[in-house]
């Protein structure tokens, strides 16, 4: 009689692409992204006769956007990362 071996019957075990590492970096540049988003906003003004220059401030300018553009490098860097890679 023949034994039925159940490990040449499965296949390969399935695997998921990303690895908790990748979910980390993923979630620190979703965070990036938020907060860029949260100091890009405000600023406007009640009245819309009345101009307010603090539309134009270094936060909503500079920083703000500078945040979104480092959360988006950081979430393609998480895509990109490579878990099982042995060093």
């Amino acid at each position: 009689m023949k034994k039925n071996n159940t490990n040449q019957n499965q296949g390969p075990k399935p695997e998921f692409i990303f690895q908790k590492k990748n979910y980390l970096f993923m979630f620190i540049g979703l965070a990036c992204i938020t907060l860029g988003f949260i100091l890009m906003s405000g600023g406007g003004s009640d009245d819309p006769t009345v101009f307010n220059p603090e539309i134009y401030s270094f936060r909503r300018i500079r920083l703000a956007p500078t945040l979104v553009l480092l959360g988006l490098g950081i979430e393609i860097y998480a895509i990109l990362l490579n878990p099982h890679k042995n060093k």
